[in-house]
């Protein structure tokens, strides 16, 4: 603002474009530079005058040097055991003297006879530069400003150019060394590799590349492209374990134990950790990475990775806060036992039958899980529920309906009768497992636990007899009754006998059951009794359309791998 009678501008305000526009951010012999952080350091040659002021973003007080100067010891007037430190693009300090001259090299004689003077520059339009006092509101650019050369002991400039070397020759070896180790490595893999199983992992730091893996199917292998999947060091997942700690133990599955575990920034994850022990082992972990690693579906578990190391094998899961959902149901003293209201418990059932649909009709590949029981569900922060576990999966061929083995796998209970009796399964021995697993919602009980002595029922029987006698709110888990729900719970039961029906073809396919649980579907046929209504004691079982004698069957009699039944 003009000041008429002091013929003077006053400054009233000053609009500051940054922090290095504020006079003297940096103190003396501080150097400033937005693109920096901090903004400020010290000229070479310089160090904080207060270390402690200077880390805690107080520069104020700026720099002073690390060797004095030796002209100024000496008085050697000609300045020989002191030289010069470049600097380019600055925005020169203040309190300059100037002398006119074209040449630059004018303005470095000028200061090297003058021990007094600390630096110098040299601008066509101003000439000659020289600061003898110090350094204040010195700032750095990238690509414009002023050359300023800063006086300094000549032995700095040395000491930079010897620490220069010492950075350098260590790098250069060190990577030469590794490039060295990285060639012989994949010389040694790339004449032997590794087999683990049927897939062919080769070491890398980061990467599995599983594109060679094959499943077996009906004694033929087909050939499954799978993405690269993250491969985990085996100290990543110690330490992330805590050395696989019991207190971070989260279940014993068939595959072996489940760990949780944190990776960086605190992620949690699980880890599953094949046991020696294990009926389980390289097929299953083979089957498990193929298969999941090409499914994307927001009621499937997701894989993050695995890890492979001599005996050593390991799948990495994202982490599912409520664990499974066997513990969530049959455990009296978990603390969800009062959270799992029918809402939440029906939006399970749906949610799993997604799933299923996913992995029957919607997926690039057909698959059948074949061990689909609480255990292999779990649920999310929201009680979203996933299903997990697929070493026991099987990818179907377009035209194929069933499939036969001779190797009779999952867990008792939850097999389909023609699955445990004839080794034939289908998108159907996954419905059935289904059926067992609604019922097991609804009513809080363990089909494989159940067993009612005074009419020699299984948990089937037991549903069947009730809903048959329209007495299906009996069988109902007494934490979730409730007189507004109470006609979709008998509904539910309805659909779940539907599911658990002897013959495949009479059951219904998971689009179907999704559609009579959303009551598109309105109208319900009638059930058959279940066939294990009677602790599996039949003297004739029925096979497709023909009749066979056969002894009773015991349900522990057949040659099947069991699986554990405690879960993640």
């Amino acid at each position: 603002m003009w000041d008429d009678q002091k013929r003077n501008w006053d400054i009233t305000w000053v609009a500051v474009g940054n922090k290095c526009d504020i006079y003297g951010t940096c103190g003396p012999f501080g150097s400033c530079n937005v693109r920096d952080s901090p903004i400020c350091s010290c000229i070479r040659g310089f160090e904080p005058v207060n270390r402690e002021e200077w880390e805690s973003g107080n520069w104020t007080n700026g720099c002073a040097r690390r060797r004095q100067l030796q002209c100024s010891i000496s008085n050697n007037t000609n300045g020989n055991t002191d030289g010069f430190l470049r600097l380019k693009f600055t925005k020169v300090p203040d309190f300059a003297e100037h002398f006119q001259t074209r040449q630059p090299d004018d303005c470095r004689t000028r200061c090297l006879s003058n021990c007094s003077c600390i630096a110098y520059a040299h601008d066509p339009g101003i000439g000659c530069m020289s600061w003898s006092g110090p350094l204040v509101d010195f700032q750095r650019f990238n690509g414009v400003g002023i050359d300023l050369f800063i006086r300094l002991e000549s032995s700095e400039l040395d000491n930079n150019s010897n620490r220069l070397l010492v950075i350098i020759i260590p790098v250069v070896m060190g990577f030469a060394a590794i490039s060295i180790v990285i060639f012989i490595a994949w010389c040694w893999n790339k004449r032997k590799g590794k087999r683990f199983g049927d897939i062919k992992v080769f070491e890398a730091e980061h990467v599995i590349s599983l594109d060679s893996s094959a499943i077996v199917l009906k004694d033929e292998t087909e050939k499954v492209n799978v993405k690269e999947l993250p491969l985990f060091t085996f100290k990543t997942l110690s330490n992330a374990t805590d050395k696989f700690h019991e207190n971070n133990l989260l279940g014993r599955g068939g595959f072996g134990l489940v760990y949780k575990g944190y990776l960086a920034k605190g992620k949690e994850i699980a880890v599953k950790r094949l046991s020696a022990a294990s009926g389980q082992g390289t097929e299953e972990f083979m089957n498990e990475v193929v298969v999941i690693s090409k499914l994307q579906h927001r009621n499937l578990v997701r894989l993050i990775g695995c890890c492979v190391k001599g005996e050593e094998k390991m799948l990495i899961y994202e982490y599912m806060p409520n664990k499974s959902l066997d513990g969530c149901l049959f455990d009296p003293n978990h603390p969800s036992q009062k959270i799992l209201d029918w809402k939440k418990r029906f939006n399970i059932i749906e949610s799993i039958g997604r799933g299923l649909l996913y992995l029957h009709k919607d997926s690039r590949l057909k698959i059948i899980h074949r061990d689909l029981k609480p255990s292999n569900v779990l649920l999310d922060e929201d009680w979203n529920p996933k299903i997990s576990d697929f070493g026991m999966a099987r990818i179907f061929r377009g035209n194929e309906y069933f499939v036969n083995t001779s190797r009779v796998v999952g867990t008792y209970g939850y097999m389909a009768p023609e699955y445990a009796m004839e080794g034939r399964f289908s998108e159907k021995s996954d419905v059935y497992s289904f059926g067992v697993l609604m019922l097991e919602i609804i009513s809080g009980k363990k089909n494989t636990h159940y067993y009612n002595h005074e009419l020699s029922l299984s948990l089937l029987g037991w549903a069947w007899k009730l809903w048959n006698e329209e007495k299906g709110l009996d069988f109902v888990d007494q934490t979730i009754e409730s007189s507004n729900f109470q006609g979709e719970i008998v509904r539910c039961i309805h659909i779940a006998l539907l599911c658990v029906q002897e013959f495949s073809n009479d059951r219904p396919a998971v689009q179907t059951v999704l559609s009579m649980l959303s009551r598109e579907i309105i109208d319900l046929p009638m059930p058959e009794q279940p066939v294990f209504a009677e602790k599996w004691n039949r003297s004739h079982v029925r096979t497709g359309t023909t009749q066979r004698s056969s002894q009773t069957i015991h349900p522990y009699s057949n040659d099947l791998t069991i699986t554990v039944l405690d879960g993640q």
